[in-house]
């Protein structure tokens, strides 16, 4: 089975090489969609072997993965695992989600919030909590880490997934589609990381306002 690690980025070009490098072992081939930016992001993703796709602006994370998904499946991607470009993830984890899916699962979120023995930063915590709360009564499905980067999929669910969120709440707009679709979900856990490059991009103080706006716009929708 053809297993393809999918990378969206933005700015990332102090961390993509190594994040690369990292993921090689565990995919058939790596992509990364590169999120209209401004630094050397995208030359150093194709100096390290990934198919690199490009948006000419920057248009939010889940208009990335809609470009990554579309992109995975025309080059016969069998299993897609998403994985953030900014180090937070170990990639050696990859295979427990791959093997979840040839388990039969279709859908798999790597959880955060089930380590026992590291911790959030408590307005990262916090945030996820809500938006974990906010996902299961918008959509009825649970997660303990709804927000969380690392995730796979199957190819049979990515051709049923429909996502229209351009920006974060497409995190949540996944378990939309697990419910519409009756998509087998499972969850592993994951050691959580947090690099002060990572946290510097995450949920500070202003990472957090970032999020709260993200999770009205997304009971917005719900509404309208």
């Amino acid at each position: 089975m053809k297993t393809i690690i999918l990378i969206p980025a933005f700015n990332e070009e102090k961390t993509i090489q190594k994040v690369i490098n990292r993921c090689q072992p565990f995919a058939d081939e790596i992509v990364v969609i590169d999120d209209g930016s401004k630094d050397k992001t995208p030359l150093i993703a194709k100096k390290n072997g990934a198919k690199v796709f490009k948006h000419e602006v920057n248009l939010g994370l889940g208009a990335a993965l809609i470009t990554g998904f579309e992109a995975a499946l025309k080059i016969g991607a069998d299993i897609v695992v998403t994985l953030d470009a900014d180090g937070q993830h170990n990639p050696e984890e990859v295979p427990k989600l791959v093997q979840e899916i040839k388990n039969g699962a279709q859908f798999v979120v790597g959880s955060r919030m089930k380590h026992k023995s590291k911790k959030m930063p408590a307005l990262r915590y916090f945030y996820n909590l809500g938006a974990n709360l906010i996902t299961y009564l918008l959509y009825g499905v649970w997660s303990s880490d709804s927000q969380s980067g690392l995730r796979a999929f199957s190819k049979d669910a990515l051709c049923k997934i429909n996502l229209n969120s351009q920006e974060m709440e497409v995190s949540s707009e996944f378990f939309k589609e697990v419910k519409k679709h009756n998509l087998v979900f499972k969850e592993v856990t994951i050691e959580p990381i947090y690099t002060k490059y990572s946290l510097s991009k995450g949920k500070t103080s202003q990472g957090f306002v970032t999020g709260l706006k993200t999770l009205a716009r997304l009971i917005l929708n719900k509404i309208i």
